[in-house]
């Protein structure tokens, strides 16, 4: 595993001895009674005193989010003090789950973000409020000094993505992007054995990842929202529109107002983040875009709905992003899962791997027994996304996800998205990052915001 050295300024220091001296010392002072420290506070009881724990906020609380929430409380050193969320019935669920780990009812909720973030005492945020948000909030929490788990996608356009790499990187705070496949076994075997040259040379990377339903949404129906649902602040940035139980549904993920659908949050992000990881390329980007697809009519969804897009690096490596169900019948011979899970192809000169959260495969079978030696090309451990942000912010240590990664992991969305609506072969400069010589695709890297919200 390569080492960790400290390249962040000032790991968190949670200052445990000198909390305890000080207050050892306060007591002893008062009419020469003795002191007792509990043993929870000198962690002798097996728990991690307060003194030493990272206090967390979870922001967006909803299925992804709260699942977060109770993944967070399994990690003994952090403790989760705040809830926001815009919906009453989510922030007093996620509370209940809070309250019912920690056996107390000091968990704080707010309907605002901005009268969380206002806290010196919280150390960490969970954001998982979808890309119509977190890049406002996760710029503004970057200002103030918050390291932040950060559910994908990264943005709803390339314009903010760079404003929150900015803001992260001015900051120093510590990022983790949410695409946890990183800190996968399976995951981290298909890159190393990449980046070591065990298939030969890169040649393609094939992603087959969710495809949308083809069944029709129904008609929405406008109503009155529900009572503690501030649909405002649900909407956020995003156009005006009212509110239907059709608009929040699980069908908002494929509103192009809020986000690009399956080649983006909904999962496309996490396969081009592995086909950035393998072709070691978190640094930079594809150099042409090309593709063809379809978007839903006559739906309340506007994202695209099928499609079949290649990326050219510089390096000549490409990406070959369709739904799971063309990739396999594109690539039968190389595709190795039951058709369950999505899945990536990796297409070498001298042997393929094929990798999902559901396993394995590789030709020649016995390159899945390769053993990656100390002096061979490693990347970091990890096998669990949460512990590797909590203890990057106890170290200094780099996180498996980082911002660098995040930004141009939505970059390549947005790209591939971008050509197929505009129906043609694009150009793109990694360096300045937009399209050459095409004024109406770089017209399509961000889009008018609603007042008063800026990144």
């Amino acid at each position: 595993m390569p080492s960790c050295t400290n390249t962040r300024k000032g790991a968190q220091d949670f200052g445990r001895r000198s909390f305890l001296k000080s207050a050892v010392a306060g007591a002893a002072g008062v009419i020469g009674f003795p002191t007792i420290i509990p043993a929870s506070a000198l962690g002798a009881d097996g728990t991690t005193p307060p003194s030493d724990r990272i206090t967390a906020a979870c922001i967006g609380v909803g299925r992804m989010g709260g699942g977060h929430v109770r993944s967070f409380l399994r990690h003994g050193d952090v403790r989760v003090v705040a809830i926001c969320d815009v919906q009453e019935s989510a922030r007093q669920r996620s509370k209940g789950f809070v309250d019912r780990a920690y056996g107390d009812t000091s968990c704080a909720t707010y309907n605002d973000y901005r009268e969380l973030l206002e806290r010196k005492d919280i150390d960490a945020l969970m954001l998982a409020t979808g890309e119509r948000w977190t890049p406002y909030i996760g710029s503004e929490a970057a200002r103030v000094g918050k390291h932040m788990y950060y559910e994908k996608p990264l943005a709803l356009t390339v314009e903010e993505a760079k404003a929150v790499r900015s803001a992260v990187e001015r900051s120093g705070t510590v990022f983790q992007f949410g695409t946890q496949q990183r800190s996968s076994a399976y995951f981290r075997t298909a890159c190393e054995l990449v980046r070591n040259g065990k298939i030969g040379r890169l040649e393609k990377v094939v992603i087959g990842c969710s495809g949308p339903t083809q069944v029709p949404s129904g008609a929405e129906k406008p109503a009155e929202p529900p009572p503690g649902f501030d649909w405002n602040m649900w909407l956020g940035p995003a156009p005006w529109a009212p509110y239907s139980d059709l608009r929040v549904s699980v069908l908002w993920l494929a509103i192009y107002d809020y986000g690009l659908g399956c080649i983006g949050g909904v999962w496309g992000v996490h396969d081009i983040d592995i086909a950035q990881w393998v072709n070691n390329s978190d640094h930079t980007t594809p150099v042409t875009v090309e593709g063809t697809g379809t978007i839903y009519e006559d739906d309340i969804r506007d994202t695209l709905c099928t499609w079949d897009i290649e990326y050219t690096y510089a390096n000549g490596v490409k990406i070959h992003l369709l739904n799971r169900a063309a990739a396999m019948q594109r690539y039968p011979r190389q595709w190795g899962g039951t058709g369950g899970l999505n899945g990536v192809i990796l297409i070498g000169s001298e042997g393929h791997i094929w990798v999902s959260r559901e396993g394995i495969a590789t030709r020649p079978e016995a390159l899945v027994r390769t053993v990656i030696g100390p002096n061979d090309q490693r990347v970091i451990r990890s096998n669990d996304h949460e512990r590797n942000f909590f203890d990057a912010i106890r170290t200094g240590c780099p996180t498996i996800s980082p911002i660098e990664a995040a930004a141009h992991d939505e970059m390549i969305c947005q790209m591939g998205d971008i050509a197929v609506r505009l129906k043609r072969k694009l150009r793109w400069d990694p360096e300045k990052e937009e399209f050459i010589d095409d004024a109406q695709a770089n017209r399509k890297l961000s889009r008018p915001r609603r007042s008063p919200w800026t990144v």
